[in-house]
């Protein structure tokens, strides 16, 4: 889901409570905060050699001790308003940090909506090998390169 996905699903049922459901079905708990909202930038020279970015919309969820705490759809759409400023391409990515144990990322692959909340269904994010004709693997086309393509591994192989 892209940043302008999610603040129309936010605005259109803004009455209702806003949740977050894990990969496995498990919800996050109801009291949880949003306690960072940002723009992630990453430059990375992958395995072939390539030089890529990219730009993700990052909500960083955390469970506090007060149990009582509640965050509605409208107060979300809020606080991603407030971001607007270092946000302004709204079709960026949207991704979850939680931790549970370890801090891990999540991409939202879906939505649901109960009588009272908005459901957000959350996936696990994967790595994988940017440069697959170097290691014989099909090619893939997720992150665009960044000027010319040259490999840092040579013709052998992935590094």
């Amino acid at each position: 889901m892209n940043l302008s996905e999610l603040k129309s699903l936010l605005s259109d049922h803004s009455a209702r409570l806003f949740r977050i459901s894990l990969p496995d079905g498990n919800p996050v708990p109801l009291s949880f905060h949003v306690t960072e909202v940002g723009r992630v930038w990453k430059t990375f020279l992958d395995c072939g050699g390539t030089l890529r970015e990219s730009v993700t919309c990052q909500l960083q969820v955390w469970v506090g001790q007060d149990y009582d705490h509640r965050i509605e759809t409208g107060k979300m759409a809020a606080i991603l308003e407030k971001a607007k400023a270092y946000l302004p391409d709204e079709g960026i990515p949207v991704e979850i940090e939680y931790e549970d144990r370890v801090i891990s990322q999540y991409t939202i692959t879906d939505h649901e909506l109960s009588d009272d909340a908005v459901i957000l269904k959350l996936a696990h994010k994967h790595t994988e090998c940017l440069a697959p004709e170097l290691c014989g693997l099909p090619p893939l086309d997720r992150l665009p390169a960044i000027g010319g393509k040259s490999s840092c591994c040579g013709p052998a192989g992935c590094c």
